[in-house]
């Protein structure tokens, strides 16, 4: 089996101390078909503090995302350098918030050294990430409201064509219910889903399976097979897999599942970014 793993968090991203050696040195041991390093760059996080409202900074975690974005992309591309012909590593960013800074999303996107953009959503405009949220303080009309928002700027991400591939499309609903066990059921956004996944396929962009909810308490990957054959019906085509592993103990977890997660939605097959490119693996 091919096994790909194409969203990892290495020592720079803000959420992880994970050393990049000891990443790609595990990625080696397990015989990666692809590894990609995408360290966290948040677009409406990208300057310093000096640059941000008092109303903005009470919203964000972490700051000057420019100086994390550049030593990553320094630090993969050398040791893709060190390992051409050996071993295949791939220079990504995950990139938070696309619409809440083009400017920023686009000079990050003209980066010639990326192989790969994955576009998440992690915050919505004016509120916090969805980590910091307390949802036992939220009706279900304020949740649902919430999450309408949600998919609302996903389909905005979508129609910007800045990103590959669309990551972690129902991470909204990851703390609610790890953490609270709120479950709403998301159908009432099939139709807007399905709008995103309708322009993904038309402007030849994909969706990633991320695997962190199969071993954080979540119970299924995001999106599960609902959502993977809904993207499929759409016109979907590319598929990029990813445990979103923050340690070297995490990389590559979960991607088996998602493999027979894309099998069981009727797809033969997964693919990889390089130079910004899908490279196809039948499954």
């Amino acid at each position: 089996m091919n096994l790909v793993d194409c969203h990892t968090h290495t020592q720079f991203s803000i959420d992880s101390d994970a050393d990049i050696n000891q990443c790609l040195k595990r990625a080696q041991e397990l015989e990666l078909s692809a590894y990609a390093i995408t360290d966290h760059c948040e677009c409406n996080a990208w300057y310093p503090k000096e640059h941000y409202s008092e109303k903005e900074l009470e919203l964000l975690e972490g700051l000057d995302y420019k100086d994390r974005f550049y030593s990553s992309v320094e630090a993969v591309t050398k040791l893709k350098q060190k390992n051409e012909g050996r071993f295949n590593l791939l220079c990504g960013v995950e990139l938070g918030q696309i619409m809440h800074d083009t400017d920023v999303a686009r000079t990050v996107a003209s980066d010639e050294r990326l192989d790969f953009i994955i576009g998440s959503v992690h915050q919505v405009m004016g509120e916090k990430d969805f980590y910091f949220i307390d949802y036992t303080k939220m009706t279900m009309d304020e949740i649902f409201n919430l999450l309408e928002r949600y998919f609302n700027e996903v389909y905005e991400l979508c129609k910007s064509n800045i990103p590959d591939v669309i990551g972690h499309i129902t991470y909204c609903l990851r703390y609610m219910k790890q953490r609270h066990n709120i479950c709403p059921d998301i159908s009432r956004f099939d139709g807007i889903i399905a709008d995103c996944f309708r322009t993904l396929a038309q402007n030849g962009k994909g969706i990633e399976i991320n695997t962190s909810g199969l071993r954080q308490g979540f119970g299924s990957t995001f999106p599960d097979l609902k959502y993977v054959k809904l993207f499929k019906d759409m016109g979907g085509e590319i598929i990029t897999l990813g445990s979103d592993s923050h340690t070297p103990e995490d990389i590559g977890k979960g991607i088996a599942e998602a493999i027979e997660t894309v099998r069981l939605a009727g797809i033969d097959h997964i693919c990889y970014f390089k130079q910004r490119k899908p490279v196809f693996i039948k499954i």
